[in-house]
């Protein structure tokens, strides 16, 4: 397997443990990636506010992937969500796929729908498969649980994401048990994090974070698990800012590829766990030997 790894501008910037983990867990399952240094930013700050931008943005990823003959892996749900939608309309609304490509053509580029885009997580998942992570488990998780995050842009609008399914999702869940870990239903699972009204209604965003916390420790959630870098970022970054203020009540976030990587037998460093603002170097002490 090997895919076209799309970063997106907020990992490289402010979760660079998110791709160093998520890279050493893929080099264990034998999956190949290239890095494709012309991608630029997805679109999503201009969705909503100039299509034609946005659209162009997209598609400029999209025709590279498709000009190097492979399917895009991404890590970002944003992201995720944002190409998904551009393919969706770039599809249906001929006359702008036209006018995208003559302005692809200034760059010797075209865009013809063949890539698919896939997250990080269906990769594990679909493409993968479930026992082909199971079988590079060296460490199982015991009495060790877990509140999975699935986030937004995943898995609304379903009928472009084609995530999973969006009032029952069981992917995520069943990924983080491959590890031996417990992923224990919450009434907040499908909840916003908070972050897309950050700077807008902290009040709103940080009472948005601080019910969702609220309801991963009520099911007795040792950590939350997500695979977003917004949605880590409001959890760890901004969960920081609210134990300054209210004291320490706080879930601790781990990134999926940094907990499937400790199962794996990948050292902390390399997973980069001591780079999360909370400290979460306690979950290697759920972990016992297989």
């Amino acid at each position: 397997m090997k895919y076209a790894l799309f970063l997106g501008c907020n990992i490289p910037a402010r979760v660079e443990q998110y791709e160093a983990s998520a890279r050493a867990i893929l080099r264990q399952i034998d999956v190949r990636l290239t890095d494709i240094r012309e991608f630029n930013c997805c679109g999503y700050p201009l969705r909503n506010s100039d299509q034609r931008s946005f659209l162009f943005s997209s598609a400029v990823n999209l025709a590279l992937a498709e000009k190097a003959g492979l399917d895009i892996m991404v890590l970002c749900k944003c992201c995720f969500g944002s190409l998904k939608e551009a393919e969706h309309i770039l599809k249906e609304e001929g006359n702008l796929q036209e006018e995208v490509n003559r302005l692809l053509a200034q760059r010797d580029l075209n865009y013809a729908g063949k890539p698919k885009i896939k997250h990080f997580l269906s990769v594990l998942y679909h493409d993968v498969g479930l026992d082909t992570l199971k079988s590079k488990i060296t460490r199982q998780y015991k009495d060790f649980k877990i509140v999975t995050h699935y986030g937004c842009h995943a898995l609304r609008p379903s009928k472009i994401t084609q995530f999973d399914d969006p009032v029952a999702p069981t992917l995520f869940d069943k990924l983080v048990e491959v590890t031996g870990a417990k992923s224990v239903d919450w009434t907040s699972k499908l909840e916003c994090c908070g972050a897309p009204v950050l700077g807008v209604n902290d009040d709103l965003s940080m009472s948005l974070t601080k019910r969702k916390i609220a309801d991963g420790k009520k099911v007795g959630a040792d950590y939350l698990c997500s695979a977003c870098p917004y949605c880590h970022l409001q959890f760890d970054t901004i969960q920081k800012v609210i134990i300054s203020q209210n004291g320490n009540d706080s879930l601790a976030p781990v990134l999926y590829p940094q907990l499937l990587g400790l199962s794996m037998g990948i050292d902390e460093k390399t997973l980069g766990i001591g780079m999360n603002q909370l400290d979460i170097s306690g979950v290697t002490s759920f972990l016992i030997q297989e």
